[in-house]
């Protein structure tokens, strides 16, 4: 039977770095994050479910408006948690009809979350990607264009690794990329010994 690994860390830890050594090795990836927002700009029913918790403005030109939902939920926990109630359930089911065409013993869901959503349990196995803060707030500033404060409410709304780390099967500390191939290289050749 086919085992779902967990492959989470908080924003600008080096996830998708990980995610993209995977690929190499031709290890499938499933990368919740893109799918949701795929996802908030396909699916009526939850682009209804989302106009309806967050108002008609979350939409402009039929296409989720991101700075408009950023200002709501990043500043306020309580609507953090209801826009993942809402999208959540769509990205699982979105994941269940992927892996359904996925031939392999094991496959990775990537998400942000996976701790804080509760979903790691339904996991076989959990792995955590691990920065320096400050890297980790670099990274962010660069990608996305944000200043260091809103990075910081960023991470604030996320829980730290300290409270993650007593519930990951597996840890990558994220300093360089080769040190990091190396540790994923290492953690494959553990799930191999451990699944196949």
């Amino acid at each position: 039977m086919m085992k779902t690994i967990g492959l989470t860390g908080g924003i600008g830890s080096g996830k998708s770095t990980v995610s993209k050594i995977l690929l190499s090795h031709k290890i499938p990836v499933y990368d919740s994050d893109s799918r949701a927002k795929y996802l908030m700009n396909s699916s009526m029913e939850l682009k209804n479910e989302i106009i309806e918790n967050f108002g008609e403005n979350s939409y402009v030109n039929n296409q989720l408006d991101k700075n408009y939902i950023s200002d709501i939920i990043f500043n306020n926990k309580f609507e953090m948690n209801k826009i993942n109630l809402l999208v959540h359930p769509f990205v699982y089911q979105d994941f269940n009809k992927w892996k359904k065409h996925i031939f392999s013993k094991y496959v990775f869901f990537e998400s942000a979350l996976i701790f804080e959503t509760g979903s790691y349990k339904s996991n076989d196995f959990n792995i955590l990607v691990v920065s320096d803060i400050n890297e980790r707030i670099k990274r962010v500033v660069k990608r996305d264009c944000l200043n260091k404060k809103d990075v910081l409410i960023r991470i604030k709304n996320q829980w730290n690794d300290k409270k993650k780390i007593p519930l990951s099967d597996y840890v990558i500390k994220n300093i360089s990329f080769d040190q990091t191939e190396k540790e994923v290289c290492k953690m494959i050749k553990k799930l191999n010994s451990k699944f196949l």
